[in-house]
């Protein structure tokens, strides 16, 4: 039977589950950002998507998107909430305020819809907001989703876990439900399905990306030793990913793990130590600014007081619009601080750097940059090989 389903917030998250879901339910997006609003309800996507823009346009979907409808919040069967949750360096903690926000307002109208929180949430947020508000069936379900591939990797789900009270016969029954809703919408059929506690649900997720975070780490830190030492990174990096337990995958060199999960995940996980020892999760952070500050002073070091120095894209994966905690900012901070830098990126027309300033002409900027700072190579630089300084080996995220 099909769903009354409403999505609040429509990023990579919160769209590509409408989207999924709409395929076989009546689907409202809740959204403030009104150009986006007014985008998806033409059918084109805000966000750069290949799956995504495809299903907008060619794809029979029960979807809408609005900027509030309280009507069809108090009737839906579901509540999905896929609002952002930055990381607040002063709180050290997730700010949490829009998905509180949104669990009020259902409160207040007395929802009987159950929640599903996919906002990437602290450790332990879901069982106090479920004693906040004991009147809402709050349920966390994590997502795992790769920028500019979120609705393919829902399509072809590695896992779904979904969160619940794990000792409640009604929480359990609709977390089984909502997976189903889920499995349905995607092309893969022999996904495992993991129904655990809520909490637990959430250490998944945090720990998940830490590890990830902590192989970036690691493969930057022997390209670190490396180019100290003058060897070949790529043979070190196949010698020892030819062993299967290691896998050859996450292991091309970067200046650095950033956009929207890695930096504030492994930063909440590290704020949820608090009190409990260790030292690996407090080293995946560091390591991360140790690369950055180890990538700038060897460009630094490598060029003269003089030298127009290139800065090639600010986003962080190739086929991503997103520019949000790149690696590169850090690196354009220090570096501006000794050299003159010019940027190409597309999407900007400005940046409040000293010794920076953007050229939107690609040609001028291959001619004016002496070297060409890039995190990833692609075919539109290839023609000056010889300027650039990248660590970027297989050509891949």
């Amino acid at each position: 039977m099909n769903k009354k389903i409403i999505v609040y917030g429509m990023g990579y998250v919160g769209l590509s589950n409408a989207i999924l879901l709409a395929q076989h339910n009546e689907v409202l997006g809740i959204e403030i950002n009104q150009e986006k609003v007014h985008l998806l309800n033409k059918k084109i996507s805000p966000i750069n998507d290949k799956e995504i823009i495809e299903y907008l346009s060619t794809k029979d979907l029960n979807f809408a998107v609005k900027s509030s409808d309280r009507n069809f919040a108090k009737t839906a069967d579901y509540v999905i909430i896929a609002t952002p949750t930055n990381f607040d360096e002063d709180k050290n903690y997730f700010d949490t305020s829009s998905v509180d926000s949104v669990l009020e307002n259902l409160s207040s109208i007395k929802s009987t819809a159950t929640v599903i929180i996919k906002s990437t949430i602290p450790i332990y947020y879901t069982q106090k907001v479920k004693e906040r508000y004991k009147n809402l069936t709050i349920l966390f379900s994590p997502e795992f989703l790769r920028e500019g591939k979120a609705l393919y990797d829902n399509l072809y789900p590695s896992r779904i876990i979904v969160g619940c009270n794990i000792l409640d016969k009604q929480d359990k029954e609709q977390a089984n439900e909502f997976a189903e809703l889920l499995k349905n919408g995607a092309l893969k059929s022999d996904m495992p399905i993991l129904i655990m506690d809520y909490t637990e649900a959430e250490c998944v997720k945090l720990f998940s990306n830490t590890y990830l975070a902590m192989r970036v780490a690691y493969i930057n830190e022997l390209d670190n030793f490396a180019i100290k030492n003058n060897l070949n990174t790529k043979q070190i990096i196949e010698g020892m990913c030819a062993d299967p337990r290691i896998g050859n995958f996450y292991n091309n060199p970067s200046f650095g793990y950033g956009g929207y999960c890695f930096p504030k995940d492994t930063k909440q996980l590290k704020a949820n130590y608090e009190g409990i020892p260790n030292s690996l999760i407090t080293a995946i952070v560091e390591s991360n600014t140790t690369r950055k500050n180890f990538i700038a002073d060897y460009i630094i070091s490598e060029t003269n007081p003089d030298d127009i120095i290139g800065i090639y894209r600010l986003i962080m994966k190739s086929e991503s619009d997103n520019c949000r905690s790149s690696a590169i900012f850090d690196i354009i901070n220090k570096i501006a601080k000794d050299r003159k830098l010019i940027i190409f990126e597309p999407r900007i027309k400005s940046l409040s750097v000293e010794n920076c300033y953007i050229e939107s002409n690609l040609n001028n900027f291959k001619t004016i940059s002496k070297i060409i700072i890039a995190n990833r190579i692609d075919k539109n630089i290839l023609d000056v090989k010889d300027k650039i300084f990248t660590r970027d080996i297989y050509g891949r995220d």
